[in-house]
This record gives C-alpha cells, sequence and structure tokens, in this order.
C-alpha cells in the first residue's frame, strides 16, 4: 500500500502523526451545498461494456486498474474542479456563505485555502471565477471534532430543497458571465433537485443522482438536456450510507452489490456529468482520475482515539474469527479479505437497493453507459441478490451501520433486539458512544407522522420507512453477552 501526506493530530493534547487521515480545524463554517462530488500497472479491460453482466453471490475476482499517482491524485481532490459549474466567486464572497474554514487541509493553495475543506475555487476559459462542489462534500467526514478524509459524511443534509437555495444566490449574481454560469448551476439544481430529498439527515442520494444525471445526457456526445432524455429514475431514492474510501484498496467492485465493474477510476468521476458537457471535457478529467483512485487506495483506516482493554479485545479476535471472518476477512500480520457477495436470503437486510435502486433501473441507465465515454473501459453487473460484506477496517468510526445507515451502534448490530424502530441523534461528532461503538441516540415512541416539528422531523430515522429497514445480519444474536463485548473491543483495534 502506498503511503502519504503525514499531518499531525491531537488527542487529548498530545501529538500524534497519522497518515493520510485526519486533519486539524480551524475556524468556524456551516454545510454548504453538497450537491454533485459524491460518487467512491495494465490498462482495465474487461469484456465489452454492450452487455450489462449479471451478477452472482460468492466471491467477487479482481480485474486490473490503471496506474496513477498517489500525490498527484491527493493534490486533484483538493485543489482540482472535476466539477466545473457552481456559484460565481464574487456571488459567493457577497452571500453569508463566505466564511473562514473550520478545517484546514494541508496542500490546498491560492482562494482553495480560505474556502471550506467540501468546495474548490474554479475559474472558466473565459475569466469567470467559480466555486464549486468537491468530492468532500460526500467522502469527509467529522470525528470527534477531527475531519478525516474518506469517512462517509455522515451529516450531509439532503431532506433541503436545493433547487431554491440556488435560486437564491442570484440576489448576489452580476454581470453577463456571472449570470450565465449561475444560471446554468441553478437550471441543472432544478433539474436534479427532485431526485435527491431524502427522508433523514445522513442518508445519501447517490444512486438517484447519478441516475438523473444519465437522463439529461446524450451518452454519446455527453451534451445536456434540460428536458429528460430516458426516463428517469422515481424521485424518491434509496437511501445510503456512504462507505469510508479506504476500504477501496481491498474491493475488487464498487458499490454495495459490487455492481461497479472494470476501471473503477471511470467509474468514480460519473459524478462529474453535473457538469461536463463534451467528451473533451470528460477526457480531461479521466486525465488524472486514475491519481484519485491511487490516492483513495493508499488510505489506511484511522486510528481509535480512545482506551483499549487490550486483554478483552485479544479474546474478542478469536470470537472473531470464529463467527465473522468468512464474510469480513481476517486481520492483522495474515489479513485476507474474501470479496465476497452474500445472500439476501441469508443476510436478511433491506433489499430495496438491490430491487429498486439498482434492479430496476439498470436495464436503461446501464445501457446508457454502455454507450458513453465512461463505459469505454468500465460497466455495470446487474446487481446479485446480495450484498458485498465490506471490509472492517476502522468500522468503528463509520456509524451508521447497514448499507442505509439504519443502525445507530455496532452493538446493535450484533444484537438485533437492541434496534431501536424510530430514533434520533444529535449529529456531534463528539457524541460517540465508546461502549457500544456508535452515536449516543434516543429511541422514540413514534415514526416521521409523529414528529414535533421539521427540525425534529428531518433527524428521526423511521425504520418503517420504505429502503430504510434495519433487519437482518443477526449473526450476532447467537453470541453470549460477554462474546460480544470482546467482539465490540477487538473491533476497536482495527
Amino acid at each position: 500500500m502506498i503511503k502519504s501526506h503525514v499531518f499531525p493530530y491531537s488527542i487529548g493534547g498530545k501529538q500524534v502523526q497519522l497518515k493520510n487521515r485526519i486533519y486539524r480545524p480551524w475556524a468556524t463554517v456551516g454545510l454548504v451545498f453538497l450537491l454533485t462530488a459524491c460518487g467512491s500497472g495494465e490498462e482495465s479491460k474487461p469484456e465489452p461494456s454492450s452487455t450489462i453482466k449479471t451478477a452472482s453471490t460468492g466471491f467477487v475476482p479482481s480485474e486490473p486498474q490503471r496506474p496513477g499517482d498517489p500525490e498527484a491524485g491527493y493534490d486533484a481532490i483538493i485543489n482540482k474542479a472535476y466539477v466545473t459549474c457552481g456559484i460565481p466567486y464574487d456571488a459567493y464572497k457577497k452571500s453569508d456563505l463566505d466564511r473562514p474554514p473550520k478545517y484546514a487541509l494541508p496542500g490546498r493553495e491560492g482562494p482553495n485555502a480560505k474556502l471550506p475543506y467540501n468546495q474548490t475555487y474554479y475559474q472558466k476559459a473565459d475569466g469567470t471565477k467559480l466555486v464549486v462542489s468537491n468530492c468532500l462534500a460526500c467522502h469527509g467526514g467529522v470525528f470527534n471534532g477531527e475531519l478525516i478524509v474518506g469517512l462517509g459524511n455522515e451529516a450531509a443534509d439532503f431532506t433541503r430543497d436545493f433547487a431554491a437555495a440556488a435560486e437564491r444566490m442570484g440576489v448576489y449574481v452580476q454581470g453577463e458571465k456571472e449570470t450565465a454560469a449561475w444560471r446554468k448551476w441553478a437550471d441543472r439544481t432544478a433539474a436534479i433537485a427532485p431526485y435527491m430529498k431524502t427522508e433523514v439527515i445522513g442518508a445519501n442520494p447517490a444512486v438517484n443522482l447519478t441516475w438523473v444525471l444519465f437522463a439529461h445526457r446524450d451518452p454519446k456526445t455527453l451534451a445536456w438536456s434540460q428536458e429528460p432524455l430516458i426516463e428517469p429514475p422515481p424521485k424518491e431514492p434509496v437511501p445510503l450510507s456512504v462507505p469510508p474510501w479506504w476500504r477501496m484498496e481491498k474491493k475488487h467492485a464498487m458499490f454495495y452489490s459490487a455492481e461497479g465493474r472494470g476501471d473503477h477510476a471511470r467509474l468514480m468521476i460519473l459524478a462529474s456529468t453535473f457538469c461536463t458537457d463534451s467528451v473533451e471535457e470528460a477526457k480531461a478529467i479521466d486525465s488524472y482520475a486514475p491519481d484519485i483512485r491511487a490516492y483513495i487506495a493508499s488510505l489506511e483506516s484511522p486510528v481509535y482515539p480512545f482506551p483499549i482493554d487490550q486483554a478483552r479485545a485479544k479474546q474478542g479476535q478469536t470470537v472473531f474469527e470464529t463467527h465473522c471472518a468468512r464474510c469480513h476477512g481476517s486481520y492483522g500480520e495474515n489479513e485476507s479479505y474474501p470479496n465476497l457477495i452474500i445472500p439476501l436470503e441469508e443476510i436478511g437486510t433491506d433489499p430495496e437497493y438491490i430491487q429498486s435502486a439498482m434492479g430496476k433501473q439498470l436495464d436503461r441507465f446501464g445501457h446508457w453507459l454502455a454507450q458513453s465515454f465512461y463505459g469505454e473501459n468500465s460497466y455495470f453487473n446487474l446487481p446479485a441478490e446480495g450484498y458485498l460484506a465490506p471490509p472492517l477496517d476502522g468500522v468503528w468510526a463509520t456509524a451508521p451501520y447497514l448499507h442505509n445507515g439504519s443502525v445507530p451502534t455496532i452493538e446493535a448490530l450484533l444484537k438485533s433486539d437492541l434496534r431501536p424502530t424510530y430514533w434520533t441523534r444529535s449529529f456531534d461528532s463528539k457524541d460517540y458512544n465508546d461502549k457500544a461503538l456508535g452515536w449516543h441516540y434516543t429511541e422514540l415512541t413514534y415514526g416521521k407522522e409523529g414528529a414535533k416539528d421539521t427540525e425534529q422531523r428531518k433527524r428521526l430515522y423511521d425504520t418503517t420507512l420504505r429502503g430504510y429497514a434495519n433487519g437482518g445480519h443477526t449473526f450476532g444474536d447467537q453470541l453470549a453477552e460477554e462474546e460480544r463485548r470482546q467482539v465490540l473491543e477487538y473491533l476497536k483495534t482495527l
């Protein structure tokens, strides 16, 4: 594994060195416009992409990936604009969005050094200056007050009306060039916003976003159409928890049911289709996409920042290797990861992602990919009737759990009768339960219909809604209580 970028991290006032991961906060800024940047040796040569292949449960084979430079990939993530439309810079400076960044990213240059970590400065060929989203909007998360690059953002608010917010920015725009740039961004936001609204903060609509962008583009020329060219997806997105980037070093395929095959770098830049209006533009972004993938593959998981009972953790390793390693792999000196898709009938978790978000949509959207520049060396498998069991490096930092974020702690994941049907949490990154490994939460006796106000409603996780169920993965129920505590302690060491 390639390593780079060693930066200081403070735990209890003590300076330690952690690689690739955690950066020190500076001043304060709010969450802003989380729109389009989520996306996660030898040239890859899969079978012809004109055919969408049908996946099966079991082992996922590896495929060759294009080589890249992780240092250049990090620079691209923090300084380059692969999303090339956004808010005119002068309008941004006049608005209440212009605040000092709370978290500093080493290596940011020029105006980027003064922007929030999830936004990037971009100057168009005609001289128009913009502020655009970048992939850390979804793939930069805050844990215990520290920004972790590659941790999924489980506090992103997609319950809002992004189209209205984009229109409101128009009051700060001046001049013909700025107006044209803002109008392009606002119109595209209006086209995709109805397909992005989730039921709860933290749930991510990434699949729906990708599909609706496909629907508005000619696959061969990538030209944008304000009206859909093919049937768009349903407006209610299936909720997703954003997986951490550091899993990509071990995974042979992308996405929860391993649909993303072939060249991972090409799939990673699909979010750029929000603004990329020609194959020429797409090729320019693709020229450094392998560097971004190389950086992601170089990431290690963060180190658990609280005390660990090492004796109990050692006992937990034995329990884990007996009951969990078949699906999730083993760790340490002789670590291995099996890359297994576990059948739905065995895992029993919410099937909507497979059956609705992917299964019913891939026929037409997979065909779009196969016709496009992005499908030249990548392709979609029709999802298997199961989920890829993920590697568990740094799993303690990735709450809430399951692919839809329906379970607030690992303790509840390992003991299904602890899972709340209705629950809410503070979304404070320091409100962590180091005993249960997850977020402190409040269990409620009512769902969305009983919410006291809009603010509570968007923070209330209701597992009775379509796609939000918390069932399945009952493998931990067979463990004795002490065995479960031992496994929890062991997971802190990963």
